[in-house]
């Protein structure tokens, strides 16, 4: 049985879906590579999905007065989409196309933007847990989007959904040390860093490599991959034209991760690339093979993670609202029938009336003339 009808209407303006995908194929090249591994009912959705939150980013990233203004008009944005009256700009109209369609739970979208909140706050992590914390809102709720447009509702699944949302935020840290510490940002664990010897307002100050912030990267690493490796046993247990798609972008995040090793672990003088032909290679793989459920499949979720997890599971799949929207339509018509038939009743007693009135007058007039 397919995941979507392909019967059903389009949850959303070819048009506007294509300006996603252009959108997307300028600015997330990872994701926008990976998704064409994706069936075409489960990549326009996760396109206006990974649109919105890129311009969401870039909202923040790009602003050059009050980002506070920036965060009340995102939320802005975000309300009207959930009230179905987007703003009048493609993106805007997919993404709540999406959210109607696919019962997209509010939680996770307001984590997102609670996320870059915290960015434009200066929030640095003591430690690992706040990493964590941070993660799952600017990544893990991406990652229970996507499983919630897939119809996910198994806790199991969800949860290997954040741990790779979790993860893929974990190799980006560790990828960019160097250009964060630059514009004076630091997301490593602040204790991790204190263990290792380095003062974090000095490496800020001046952000040079050295073996010991090395061991910090590969200590950040080494759960990432970890995660990753939890995440397959749910990828696995995804929709299965979806797994290739969702496997691919696997391969892809952790090959960054894999290039940061290869540079040892050196990700402030310089910044890995996962080379062109390296990236057709994994996405070969993600083709040819999905991976197997593993015995790591009902393993709790990152305790940070949890509250994605559970606002997923909650919620209505998409295939229960076209449920309900069906049964309502049929009660709809079946209230409507019932009208009609009354109507036709009163009618019928109506014309009754008439003829028998009709037959009484006949009756008193042949009288009439007879007497």
């Amino acid at each position: 049985m397919p995941l979507f009808s392909q019967t059903e209407p389009c949850f959303a303006d070819p048009a506007d879906v294509a300006a996603c995908n252009q959108l997307l194929s300028n600015g997330s090249k990872s994701f926008f590579a990976a998704s064409f591994f994706l069936p075409k009912a489960m990549r326009q959705p996760a396109s206006a999905l990974y649109a919105f939150c890129r311009i969401a980013d870039d909202a923040i990233d790009e602003c050059d007065g009050d980002q506070s203004e920036a965060l009340a008009a995102l939320r802005d944005r975000l309300d009207r989409c959930y009230a179905d009256r987007p703003l009048q700009l493609p993106v805007d109209r997919a993404f709540a196309g999406a959210v109607k369609r696919f019962g997209m739970p509010r939680e996770l979208p307001e984590a997102l933007l609670e996320g870059f909140e915290w960015d434009a706050n200066g929030r640095s992590y003591q430690t690992i847990s706040g990493v964590y914390q941070y993660s799952a809102r600017v990544a893990a709720a991406v990652g229970a989007m996507m499983a919630a447009l897939m119809g996910v509702r198994s806790p199991d699944v969800l949860a290997r959904a954040c741990d790779l949302g979790t993860a893929m935020q974990l190799t980006n840290i560790c990828r960019d040390v160097g250009e964060d510490a630059r514009n004076g940002r630091l997301y490593l664990p602040l204790d991790w860093l204190r263990e290792a010897g380095i003062e974090p307002e000095a490496f800020l100050a001046r952000p040079v490599f050295s073996p010991a912030v090395g061991s910090v990267v590969k200590r950040l690493l080494d759960i990432a991959e970890a995660l990753y490796q939890n995440a397959e046993s749910g990828i696995a247990r995804l929709p299965v034209g979806c797994r290739p798609g969702i496997y691919a972008a696997r391969l892809l995040y952790a090959e960054i991760g894999h290039e940061v090793v290869r540079n040892g672990y050196d990700s402030v003088s310089q910044r890995a690339v996962v080379p062109k032909a390296r990236k057709v290679a994994l996405l070969s793989q993600a083709l040819a093979s999905t991976p197997f459920p593993g015995g790591s499949y009902k393993a709790p979720p990152l305790e940070a993670n949890r509250f994605l997890v559970d606002s997923v599971a909650a919620a209505p799949s998409a295939a229960e609202l076209t449920a309900r929207a069906r049964a309502a339509d049929r009660r709809l018509r079946g209230i409507g029938e019932k009208v009609v038939w009354v109507l036709d009743l009163f009618e019928s007693m109506e014309e009754r009336e008439r003829m028998a009135r009709a037959d009484n007058d006949g009756m008193l007039s042949v009288m009439h003339n007879g007497g």
